[in-house]
Formats: structure tokens, sequence, C-alpha cells
């Protein structure tokens, strides 16, 4: 492919993209019955919440689903899940040993099809895919051939409800060098890659020391990695994928000073203020459950960051993207929208259809 050819889009872009995985996502640190639990039942209303002033706001998401939320029974995730698992040397990674209710009725941190529906219905709203099972690229155990079945399972599932995925986001930020092919059979053209700087690079849960967390926490309020814009050149990568990186991580609400509310909210405007005057794009993501609980408060601080948005629309004509529609602009391929077809992989759902 010829990145010559492509022509730069001439304005900036805010990027939003959102990790959807109620418990799936912490089962592993979490309990159901923790004291977590409460930002988990308090993302079920806060997804509405956070909807509503995506659309006052005219903004666009991509919202990277586990696979398993989608089912709408035990029977019917059991019925998508891959014959093909990853044997983690650590047991408690195995998503497929959670107890689970069988429906969203009974068990609204397993599934969450409703929720999805509502999402999906909404104006400009992309839905992605988190993988199937909340899958571990880095973690010890699994393979290249787990994260395809793990995958194609994940893509059934939402096709099965009517949704055609395109994009995904690795679970943990762990992507792995060397599955690029994996994305491209499957019919992904786009991923949320790692930001540059060593803090945030890929790797297992082993390696998050308090040496790597301790910096990433405070590059939150203070320029420990540097400029968080990501230029349009960037994203389309040689194998065809594009890469539409992430430059922050919206943190939620914190009851310490307000001070550091307002740094806070200083680091992420001055992001995406740069990204509109330099014409390259911010990409802001977080999780549904980080607004569980001071809800009210973290769709403030939400508020306050769209305003600014608003207005480098209106003072720089900027734009607010999804991650597929990123990739369509600098793939100056719109074919590349056109529904997936899934690959094959060693499937029990496979082989019942």
């Amino acid at each position: 492919m010829n990145q010559q050819a492509i022509q730069k889009p001439s304005f900036g872009a805010l990027v939003i993209s959102l990790d959807f995985e109620l418990h799936w996502g912490v089962r592993d640190k979490c309990a159901v019955d923790a004291p977590y639990r409460e930002n988990l039942l308090g993302a079920r209303k806060a997804v509405p919440r956070i909807l509503d002033l995506f659309e006052e706001f005219d903004v666009a998401a991509t919202w990277a689903t586990v696979g398993f939320l989608f089912a709408e029974s035990r029977q019917e995730r059991e019925k998508f899940s891959p014959i093909v698992r990853p044997r983690y040397a650590d047991a408690r990674l195995n998503a497929y040993a959670e107890p689970t209710g069988e429906t969203e009725k009974d068990d609204p941190l397993h599934y969450a099809m409703s929720l999805i529906s509502h999402i999906a219905n909404r104006p400009r709203q992309e839905i992605a895919t988190h993988t199937f099972s909340h899958y571990y690229c880095q973690e010890p155990g699994e393979t290249r051939d787990a994260f395809a079945a793990d995958l194609s399972s994940a893509i059934a599932i939402a096709q099965h409800h009517g949704i055609n995925v395109r994009s995904i986001v690795f679970p943990r930020n762990q992507f792995r060098p060397g599955y690029e092919h994996v994305l491209n059979q499957a019919g992904i053209v786009c991923y949320r890659g790692n930001e540059p700087h060593w803090m945030y690079q890929p790797r297992p849960r082993s390696k998050e020391t308090l040496a790597v967390r301790a910096p990433r926490l405070l590059d939150h309020y203070l320029s420990v990695s540097g400029s968080k814009v990501i230029g349009w050149d960037e994203i389309l990568q040689s194998n065809g994928l594009c890469d539409v990186r992430s430059s922050m991580f919206l943190r939620p609400y914190s009851t310490g000073p307000k001070s550091l509310e307002s740094i806070r909210l200083r680091r992420i405007a001055n992001g995406i203020r740069s990204a509109a005057e330099q014409r390259g794009i911010f990409h802001l993501w977080w999780h549904p459950h980080n607004f569980g609980v001071n809800t009210n408060e973290n769709l403030d601080f939400l508020r306050s960051v769209l305003e600014v948005f608003s207005r480098c629309r209106q003072t720089h004509a900027m734009k607010s993207l999804s991650m597929t529609e990123v990739a369509s602009l600098v793939s100056n391929a719109d074919e590349s929208l056109e529904p997936a077809v899934v690959s094959s992989s060693n499937s029990s759902w496979e082989q019942e259809l």
C-alpha cells in the first residue's frame, strides 16, 4: 500500500473509546460480591447517561465490548465459545471457570445485551470487540491459535446480534506484535495500540510493578511522557491495519483535593487543544465502571472535557471520530467498512451451524 498517495486530513480529531466489560474485566482481581460490585452495577446506570452526553455534543465513540456480554443466556455463551482456549499459567485468569447466572435478568454483571443494543441504537456509536473472553495476549499460556479462536467467537456472537465488528481493543492493553495477521484474517481494520513511552508498553500483569504504575499515575497530572497528540501519518501500518493508539486514560473522579481535578482537566484539555492546533488526534479512553460510583461528578468532568472539544470544533474545525472512522480516513478505503467475514477456527458453534 502506498502511504504517500494518502492525503493527510486537514483537521484535528478527538477519538473516544470505552472498554465495556463489567465483571469480566476485573474478575481476577475482585470477587463478584467485593466492594467494587457497586462500581460494576453503577456502570449499568452510567452507560445511558454517558450516551446522553455524547448525543448532546454530537460525539462519536467506540465501545470495545467483551463477547461474553452479548450472550442472552448461558447456553448461548457456551454455543459460541471456542474449543481452543488459552491455558494460562495463572489459573485465576481463566474466565471460563467463572460461575455465572443464566441470563441478564438474574446476573447483570456477566450479561449485557440490552445495554449493547442501547449503545448500538444511539447515533455515531461503534461497537468494537474487547475479545470474546477478555483474552490476555501477554500472559504465559496463551497462544496464537487460542487468540484466533477467541477473536472468531467474538465476531460471530456480535454478528449473531446484527453487529459487524471492525475494530478491537486488547484487554489490559496487552497488544502482542505478531498477531496482526490474525486481525487481518478476522476482518479487523484497526486496533487501539499503546502509547509509545516505556511506561505504557504492553506487558503481563506480573510486570505491572509500582515502578511502572507510579509514573503512569503522575502522567495524568504532569507531562511525564510528553506530547499526547498522534499524527495522522502514524496510524496506517505497513500490514494495512490502523493503529489508533491511545493518548490518555480518563481516570475516575478523585475525592481528594479539588485542585487535583482541575490539574487533571487541564492536562486533558491541553491535549485536545494541541491536537486541534496541530491537526492531529487525541484519543481518550476509560471503562464505564469507572463512572459506576461518583457518577454525577464523573459526568460533570466529562462534560467539561467535551466542552473543550466543542470550542475546538468551533475554532479549529476539530472533528469527533470513532476508531473505524479514523481507519477509513487514513486508508482511503471506504470499502473497508463493508461487513466482515468471520474466519474459520475450531469453535463449537461452527460445528453446530
